[in-house]
């Protein structure tokens, strides 16, 4: 499975934080999410997820703006910073991350096959957001947006614990 052993590492970070994520999947369709429940022990830190396939349904289940959706279409990083934000909320849970884009093997809203948006939001509620320029099939597409993702929680939750250690002088 795509980015296993970072998915064991991401879990593990939050169960020592005593925290949790939720996730928010459009082209990656469940992929994220099975990869992080594969990990051992993530019913202690995995809430659960929203697979938003269709674009109506990012702005019905997820709280998507349906005005940017209309404007920008659904492979925009402001949709994948309100869909990591609406799951993050709608499940209860401490970090959000979310993956929207174009798998293929057609171009969608006007933007090319490869093009994907990922975001993660924790804590502090400020989404972050990467644009991903990814070439190859579909499946490979899509792990590779899971790993990028997975990537950017891992790096977000190394840097929300500097954060943390700064503002209590070095006692985490």
């Amino acid at each position: 499975m795509p980015g296993a052993a970072l998915a064991a590492e991401v879990a593990a970070a939050l169960r020592a934080r005593g925290e949790t994520v939720a996730v928010a999947e459009s082209l990656t369709g469940g992929l994220l999410s099975a990869v992080l429940t594969d990990a051992p022990g993530a019913s202690r830190s995995f809430r659960g997820a929203i697979t938003a396939y269709a674009t109506d349904v990012k702005a019905s289940a997820l709280g998507v703006d349906a005005a940017l959706l209309a404007a920008r279409g659904a492979v925009d990083a402001q949709v994948a910073a309100q869909m990591a934000s609406g799951v993050r909320s709608a499940l209860g849970a401490d970090w959000g991350a979310a993956t929207t884009g174009v798998a293929g093997p057609d171009p969608q809203d006007g933007q090319p096959v490869g093009t994907v948006h990922i975001a993660v939001v924790g804590p502090a509620g400020a989404p972050v957001t990467v644009e991903l320029a990814l070439a190859g099939s579909r499946s490979e597409i899509r792990a590779r947006s899971v790993t990028s993702v997975l990537e950017l929680m891992q790096s977000e939750l190394i840097e929300n614990a500097r954060a943390q250690d700064t503002e209590q002088g070095g006692r985490i």
